[in-house]
Formats: C-alpha cells, sequence, structure tokens
C-alpha cells in the first residue's frame, strides 16, 4: 500500500509559533500522516526486544546508539525508516519567511546541520518523566514526534542555584499524535520539561490552566477533548526526540588499534 500526499506544513516556522510560551517553541499539528504515524510504530515495535532499555517508569530506544558516559556518539546513520520522511520534511520548513535561497532552518546553526540522533519513549497510562532538562551533550534545539495518544508536557521555568522548582508549570503544551513540537534558545536553555505520571490528562482547553497551543490543535483533536469534557485518558503514547549530539567520533578511529592505526 502506498503511503499518501504529505501533510501541508507551514511556509515557515514563523506561522507556528506558540505565541503563549517562549517564542522559540513551534508547534505543527498534522505533521505526520496516519499513514505515517501507523507504519512507524509498527517499524519501532518490531525491533529485537533488546533494543528496548526498560527503566523504572518507561522504556526506550536509542539510534543509531546510546551516547557513550562522555556524551559522545560513535558515528552512524540513523535507520531509514527513521531518517525517511521525517528529517527531509524537517529541514524543508525554513525558520523563517524568505527566499528558499537565503532560507535558514532550524538546525542550519547545529555542527552537523541535522539531527543525527533519535531517543525513542513508550509511555502507558499513569507514566511519565520528572522534569529535567537535556543538556550540553546536545545542540540546544529538540525535535519531537509524537504517536499513538495525546499527551501533556509541562514546562517549568529552570530555578536559579539554590532555588526550588515551581509547584506548577509555566506552560502546558498538548502533543497530538503525528504533531511536531520543537524547542530552541530559551525555551531549551531556561526551561525543565516533563510528564506527569497520571491516568487521565486534564484542563485540556484554550483558558485560564489550559494548554497555551489550544488555538494550534487540529479541529478533530479539540472536538474529542470537548466531548470529553477537557479531559482524556492516558493511552501508550510513543515519541521521538530528534537532536544533534555535538560530539561524535568515528567508529574506526576509535578502535584503531584493533587494525594497527595509532592514536
Amino acid at each position: 500500500m502506498a503511503a499518501p500526499h504529505i501533510p501541508n506544513l507551514p511556509t515557515s516556522l514563523a506561522d507556528a509559533i506558540v505565541h503563549s510560551a517562549p517564542p522559540t517553541t513551534y508547534y505543527i499539528p498534522n505533521f505526520l500522516t496516519p499513514w505515517e504515524q501507523s507504519h512507524l510504530l509498527q517499524r519501532i515495535n518490531s525491533v529485537p526486544l533488546p533494543t528496548w532499555r526498560h527503566l523504572s517508569h518507561r522504556r526506550l530506544q536509542a539510534h543509531p546508539a546510546p551516547l557513550t558516559p562522555s556524551n559522545t556518539l560513535l558515528a552512524a546513520p540513523l535507520p531509514p525508516w527513521l531518517h525517511d520522511p521525517i528529517i527531509p520534511r524537517l529541514l524543508s520548513i525554513p525558520s523563517a519567511n524568505a527566499a528558499p535561497s537565503k532560507s535558514s532552518y532550524v538546525f542550519t546553526d547545529s555542527p552537523h546541520q541535522a539531527p543525527n540522533h533519535c531517543l525513542i519513549n513508550e509511555y502507558t497510562p499513569s507514566q511519565g518523566i520528572r522534569p529535567h532538562e537535556d543538556g550540553a551533550a546536545y545542540h540546544p534545539v529538540v525535535a519531537t514526534v509524537s504517536l499513538g495518544a495525546p499527551i501533556v508536557l509541562d514546562v517549568y521555568r529552570k530555578p536559579a542555584s539554590g532555588e526550588s522548582m515551581d509547584a506548577q508549570p509555566a506552560y502546558r503544551i498538548l502533543q497530538e499524535p503525528g504533531s511536531l513540537l520543537i524547542s530552541t534558545g530559551g525555551m531549551y536553555t531556561e526551561h525543565l520539561h516533563g510528564i506527569a505520571e497520571v491516568d487521565v490528562d486534564e484542563n485540556l482547553h484554550g483558558g485560564k490552566g489550559g494548554v497555551v497551543n489550544w488555538d494550534m490543535l487540529s479541529p478533530e483533536w479539540k472536538k474529542r477533548f470537548g466531548e470529553a469534557g477537557g479531559k482524556w485518558e492516558r493511552e501508550t503514547r510513543v515519541s521521538l526526540t530528534f537532536r544533534d549530539v555535538v560530539k561524535v567520533k568515528s567508529l574506526g578511529k576509535g578502535l584503531g588499534f584493533l587494525s594497527g592505526g595509532k592514536k
């Protein structure tokens, strides 16, 4: 069965800014088609079981490999099924309204000008992750594709040294299946993000205490949340987090001694 045509994408990331969040936050609701979402989930769930790493509150895969203890990635390409269509599509959206020959893209200033690593996290109902930051191992851009089910991302202001984190998130972002969320700039460096360990996401609306990207959600999901009274019982959700690891080491150089190479 052939994949259907690609979804309608914004002409630039300027059209995808989440205006009620820091201005370096971008949301695209229909980044992947339903067929592409289903195909990706099938590929993710068909990998050999040892590919999954089981943690206390979720399980994950790292592609092309986990980082080393020194936060280095051994050079290898992403699997083709993770690269296409996501990476070309992501890099096809200019960061500002300009002629294509003069446009910059969200990974233009990163060391490798494209994501070279993908972390796949699976969250079943009541599973989450504590507020955290991605750190200096990565260039400060993260692009997350959501699959399977919607979920709310809680974003907190990063506390200064010696201060406690706020009890309530500064922003709540709803991620629909098939959506793309990009965080860079101050959203990446000045905030923590996490997912609450709950069975039901609540306050799914555009008012006070709701989600800051409500007006950007697809009509289908807005209708479904409204019919459910602004709540949604969690289902299994899978996230694909694409980043550019700063330190990359050639496997040949790292194991040069095996072939008599010099250090």
